[in-house]
């Protein structure tokens, strides 16, 4: 039967890439790696692009940006931090599109990988948010930050024993490890979809009754490659909105 003949490559082989140079140490340089470099100068030409000409009437990338911008910034930014919200806009953009282009690289020929699958990508960035809304409580309120964050106003005392370790694990522990999974994993489950498709797609590509089958996975091929788009963005939009969550709790203040 041509079922058979169906051969699904093994996890080791989709998510791990040989290195172009530099294998074999803490600098090699692969296929992950390319994108996640491309990823960070498609973000830096498209700002430089779009601020390059100031115009009075924002036209093509320019347009495209600023009404980007200006989206992160109130329906992000402000919703989540208040008017301290507008200074953060253009970390909270640079953090949106490069999330955005690590991801859209899924669905482009040639490279079909989303950096965020591999978890050296969400990893750091969830570190350097948390890093972020750390310094930012300290050095808003100094070290009462930490006990701000660990112990609720107008809780009763007997409830702290077990309220407090609570509190730890969620602010400090989980957080950066929620927002890096959740990426890492939405990222990864499309990923593997779009390779089991594909090589349906590829082995009933043949002469005989397989043929006749060949719409079917190809149809969710194509279903799947625009609802990962769409994916790649949500996901972006969800890195972003938690982090000007978290900020905007160190900014906040006591709980």
């Amino acid at each position: 039967m041509f079922f058979g003949a169906i051969n699904f490559p093994p996890i080791a082989e989709v998510l791990n890439w040989k290195p172009f140079f530099l294998g074999g140490s803490a600098l090699a340089f692969n296929k992950v790696t390319l994108i996640t470099l491309l990823a960070a100068l498609i973000t830096l030409a498209l700002f430089f692009a779009a601020g390059r000409k100031k115009a009075l009437v924002p036209r093509g990338i320019q347009n495209l940006v600023e009404a980007s911008v200006d989206f992160i910034e109130n329906s992000i930014a402000k919703d989540s931090m208040g008017n301290e919200g507008e200074k953060w806009a253009p970390f909270l953009a640079a953090l949106f599109f490069f999330i955005l282009f690590c991801n859209i690289f899924e669905v482009l020929p040639i490279f079909q990988m989303p950096a965020t699958a591999r978890m050296a990508v969400p990893m750091p960035l969830a570190i350097a948010v948390y890093i972020t809304f750390i310094v930012v409580g300290v050095k808003r309120r100094g070290l009462r930050y930490f006990k701000d964050a660990v112990v609720p106003s107008g809780v009763p005392v007997g409830v702290l024993g077990i309220l407090i370790p609570i509190e730890i694990l969620s602010t400090f522990i989980v957080r950066p490890f929620a927002l890096a999974i959740r990426l890492f994993g939405n990222m990864l489950a499309g990923h593997l979809l779009l390779i089991t498709f594909a090589v349906l797609s590829e082995a009933l590509f043949v002469k005989g009754v397989g043929l006749l089958l060949l719409p079917l996975p190809f149809a969710v091929l194509t279903a799947l490659t625009g609802y990962e788009i769409f994916v790649s963005l949500l996901q972006a939009f969800i890195f972003t909105t938690l982090a000007a969550v978290y900020i905007g709790d160190s900014l906040e203040g006591a709980h």
